[in-house]
């Protein structure tokens, strides 16, 4: 199970190198906002200077001192001053383009990152095993796909390349201080010492405060997709004071955790402040000495002060910077161990010329695959077994039913057979070959599925059945649409198959939903059929339309049919009957009858229910 509590921060050189593996692709942009940096930086630095020079040669002119400007600077206090102020102009000028520039492109490098490691982990998830999903939150799954991903965005268009700017920024500043005066450029930098104690303390506080900040998200997250998705459950019992009650626990504990995190900032941006006043009272104390002294022009004096300034921004800078990188490291860790949580091996394994071997089997004969389960036992917990010795054949072109109460074992069967989960004992056989040995998009390929809740996506139905196969044309869909008596439902919409459907086909009644999911499950002609109580939630009018066009559905297709309703397979080739995980009995509709055993109790209670529920029909009219 993946949880954000439990990952430490370890090999942070590894996952810097591996996050910089994801700019790769995008390197020239790179490139060039390190460029437009280094040209923002320069022009930040050439400010102060500027400044000094209007100082020094014009306003306060200092005759005995020689400077390289000199040669080039008007003699002319008016042009000269001038000159330097359209140059300042020119300066900021640059530097705002620089910057405005950096920031686009490194916002568009950002946005790519993401959207290429959105699609990873999207597609890395596609991947694992039912038995993940089992294991780890939804919300926390959702959290890593979207916040996650978002704090690494935010490390690349404001933590690395910025923190490069802020120390190419320093080290430019110190370069043009030092040159102006070492000795005050060592009296300045007496306070860095309470900047950096103060930056450490800092980060040591904001950092456990913004991990239980992501860990909360996790939750809050996680808490809304499953109420979110059980709203109607949560109304119908009552349930709304009690679900607040919990939602405001996490979202105080958010608060709480943000509260933590706000106090630190509190504290620390005015420290960093009082600090920068000191600093420039700490130039004006020993520079104005300096001055008097003859040692110092008030033109230098000034220009430290400037960027005495500019050297409290990239400090300050680089310790929210430091937040920025601890959260992106910490969301790295999390996204990494979803990436390298490896595939169910099991599941994921078979031969290369896998595919290739089915597809020639299946050209060759498209019915003359049978399944087979050899001694099966399954648990989806260690000893709580599911399925105990399951053994049983179904050959091609027969019409298989599968019955028994709730927890019998039935849609287990089904969820191995897809190789959903492995069977921890015996052997599932398709066409004579263990199906480990299939490519397990080819054998999933071979089924279609109808389940008990249709899940339809928000889209047309058109793209509901046809799920992105392109070979489906518009005559089969027709065709289908006829067959499944789906044709009334399609000429009612004002778009017909174009229909757009709301997430989960809400605008769609159940039964609606149930012929669209049959209509897909028989789509793109499949081998074989798969029906999960696909009648059990839908209305005796459209239980009747699918009851009619049962039998042409399962021509040409080895068909295994789950349900609960026993007159829906009372045509089946043959009938199994499930308990408590074992095969109790096997026959016909009329073998079972007569041996006056649990399918003869089952079938006695639905005639039973169905015989009450006609008289009393009858009363009442």
């Amino acid at each position: 199970m993946i949880d954000e509590d439990s990952i430490e921060k370890i090999y942070d050189t590894h996952l810097v190198a591996r996050l910089a593996s994801y700019l790769t692709p995008y390197r020239v942009l790179v490139v060039v906002s390190v460029i437009l940096l280094i040209v923002h930086s320069s022009c930040a630095v050439a400010g102060p200077y500027l400044t000094k020079l209007i100082i020094d040669h014009y306003l306060e002119p200092v005759d005995e001192i020689d400077t390289p400007t000199d040669t080039w600077l008007p003699q002319d206090a008016s042009t000269g001053i001038d000159m330097i102020a359209l140059l300042y102009l020119v300066v900021l000028a640059c530097g705002f383009l620089a910057r405005h520039v950096q920031i686009l492109v490194m916002q568009h490098t950002g946005q790519q990152v993401m959207r290429d490691l959105r699609v990873k982990i999207f597609s890395h998830l596609h991947k694992m095993s039912i038995t993940f999903f089992d294991r780890n939150k939804i919300g926390r799954l959702v959290t890593r796909t979207t916040t996650d991903v978002e704090t690494l965005n935010e490390m690349f268009t404001s933590g690395v390349v910025a923190i490069f700017g802020d120390l190419l920024t320093l080290a430019f500043v110190l370069a043009a201080m030092i040159h102006l005066s070492p000795d005050l450029t060592m009296v300045c930098c007496t306070v860095i010492p309470l900047v950096a104690t103060v930056s450490i303390w800092f980060r040591k506080r904001v950092r456990e405060s913004f991990r239980e900040v992501r860990s909360a998200v996790a939750k809050i997250n996680s808490f809304l997709q499953e109420h979110f998705n059980g709203i109607s459950v949560v109304q119908l019992f009552g349930h709304e004071a009690e679900s607040k009650r919990k939602f405001d626990t996490i979202n105080n504990e958010h608060r709480a955790a943000y509260y933590r995190a706000i106090g630190a900032h509190a504290y620390f941006y005015p420290i960093i402040d009082w600090l920068g006043v000191l600093t420039v009272a700490v130039i004006l104390l020993y520079g104005g000495l300096q001055v008097l002294d003859g040692s110092l022009t008030i033109g230098v004096v000034v220009a430290f002060i400037q960027y005495g300034a500019r050297v409290f921004r990239p400090i300050q800078d680089l310790s929210e910077k430091h937040n920025i990188l601890q959260a992106a490291m910490a969301g790295a860790e999390r996204i990494f161990t979803l990436l390298d949580t490896p595939h169910d091996q099991t599941i994921s394994r078979g031969s290369p010329d896998a595919s290739a071997a089915n597809r020639k089997d299946k050209s060759q004969e498209a019915t003359s695959f049978d399944i087979e389960f050899r001694n099966v036992s399954f648990a989806y917990t260690d000893q709580h077994w599911v399925l105990r010795n399951i053994s049983f054949r179904i050959e091609a072109g027969k019409t298989i039913a599968f019955v028994g109460h709730t927890g019998a074992g039935k849609t287990t069967l089904t969820n191995l057979l897809l190789r959903f989960y492995e069977p921890q004992e015996g052997q599932i056989l398709l066409g004579g070959r263990d199906i480990r040995n299939w490519s397990v998009a080819e054998l999933r390929r071979s089924f279609g599925v109808a389940l008990q809740d249709p899940c339809l996506l928000a889209g047309t139905i058109r793209q509901n059945i046809c799920f992105g196969n392109t070979t489906i044309t518009e005559q089969r869909l027709n065709q289908l649409s006829k067959d499944m008596n789906l044709k009334d439902l399609i000429n009612s919409l004002p778009s017909g198959l174009d229909e757009p459907l709301l997430e989960g086909g809400g605008s769609l009644s159940a039964g609606e939903k149930q012929l669209i999911s049959f209509t897909r499950a028989l789509a793109p002609n499949p081998q074989f059929l798969i029906l999960d109580e696909a009648t059990s939630n839908i209305d005796a009018v459209t239980e009747l339309k699918i009851s009619e066009a049962f039998s042409r559905m399962v021509v040409g297709h080895t068909a295994i049919v789950i349900a609960h309703r026993l007159s829906t397979i009372q045509r089946a080739d043959r009938i199994i009957v499930m308990h408590n995980g074992t095969i109790q009995e096997t026959g016909t509709h009329h073998d079972l009858l007569s041996k006056q055993g649990i399918y003869w109790r089952l079938y006695q209670l639905q005639y039973r229910d169905r015989k009450s529920s006609d008289l009393e029909n009858g009363k009442e009219h």
